[in-house]
């Protein structure tokens, strides 16, 4: 069996991922929230524009890579359950979103000792990027 993967679908869903992150920690959403959690302070002196590129299209080919395996999933997904698409992409990115980020990222925050506020945040907005990433595959399907 070969896999098909709209790489249109893939490529929205990575940018969507863009979108929910802005949306998710600006200061009127949940950035001061995540700002005083992290102790992180903007110093946009040090944000040169390289810097920000490199940030910006590492994080991007990240996302991509996210939503190409989130496509590659719920294909198998939808051919083994025989679920309509969108039903298939947003089941395939939450059970992937419970056992390989939920799970994982509170184990690095309980070892690194992070407040549970702080994990609650991250893992949530990985959710809801996951949840969209998997509705647009789903309606964008092969």
């Amino acid at each position: 069996m070969s896999v098909e993967v709209n790489y249109w679908g893939v490529f929205l869903a990575a940018l969507s991922s863009m979108v929910v992150g802005s949306l998710w920690y600006m200061p009127a959403t949940f950035g001061k929230q995540w700002m005083k959690l992290t102790g992180v302070k903007p110093d946009r002196s040090k944000m040169t524009g390289g810097k920000m590129a490199w940030i910006y299209g590492t994080v991007f080919i990240a996302s991509l890579v996210t939503a190409y395996v989130l496509a590659h999933v719920t294909y198998l997904s939808h051919n083994f359950f025989r679920d309509s698409w969108v039903v298939a992409a947003t089941g395939s990115a939450f059970w992937l979103w419970l056992g390989f980020t939920a799970a994982r990222v509170y184990v690095h925050d309980t070892f690194e000792e992070r407040r549970k506020q702080l994990t609650l945040l991250n893992t949530t907005h990985e959710l809801v990027t996951v949840l969209v990433m998997g509705f647009i595959i789903g309606w964008l399907h092969p």
